[in-house]
């Protein structure tokens, strides 16, 4: 079920902010450039929680950062609003690329971790789980907590009254089987 976000074809079977996404990922080619580091597409657009503000968060693999931020310079550097850092986070050097092209902000995130196992990633498996028990309901009212200011896990935390570190709890929730999301729910805020 988590293999369904490598490849974007997914995308033309969603809404019009998910077509709009691969239209914009394959026009600039994207995930044809950044091959070789295991791009994946997460937050909250595959996962259909997203608000005007949400941009396109694109994860990766990253080893050398010299040689990954020159492939964005010379691939992305002359797009709107083209920015790139270099920072650490969580004890990790990581780079942070970000540019609008055709009205949606695209950020692009390496790390030294492979892709599916970065915490966006993990994150958005979890949450997607989530809410194909919860429904449509609990969608928009994370959609709504979204608009009121809270980041997505921390609206989650919000909407299913988790009263630990919201990251840290989704996270590990990563391995749980079906039964364990449904015996943990079904105590929820939301009635299944």
């Amino acid at each position: 079920m988590a293999h369904k976000f490598i490849d974007i074809e997914y995308l033309l079977q969603g809404n019009p902010k998910q077509k709009m996404a691969y239209d914009v990922i394959k026009k600039l080619k994207v995930m044809e450039i950044l091959k070789k580091h295991g791009p994946i597409l997460a937050g909250t657009i595959p996962i259909d929680i997203d608000i005007d503000s949400s941009d396109l968060d694109i994860i990766c693999e990253v080893h050398h950062p010299e040689e990954f931020i020159h492939r964005l310079n010379s691939e992305f550097g002359d797009l709107l609003n083209f920015s790139l850092e270099t920072l650490w986070i969580d004890g990790k050097i990581t780079v942070l690329c970000s540019f609008v092209a055709d009205g949606l902000t695209l950020e692009i995130f390496g790390q030294p971790t492979k892709s599916m196992d970065q915490n966006a990633y993990r994150h958005m498996v979890v949450e997607n789980r989530i809410l194909e028990i919860l429904g449509n309901t609990a969608k928009e009212e994370i959609r709504g907590l979204k608009r009121e200011g809270y980041k997505t896990e921390p609206a989650f935390g919000v909407y299913l009254n988790i009263v630990e570190n919201p990251y840290e709890f989704l996270l590990s929730m990563y391995d749980w089987d079906y039964n364990q999301f449904l015996e943990y729910l079904k105590d929820r805020r939301v009635s299944i």
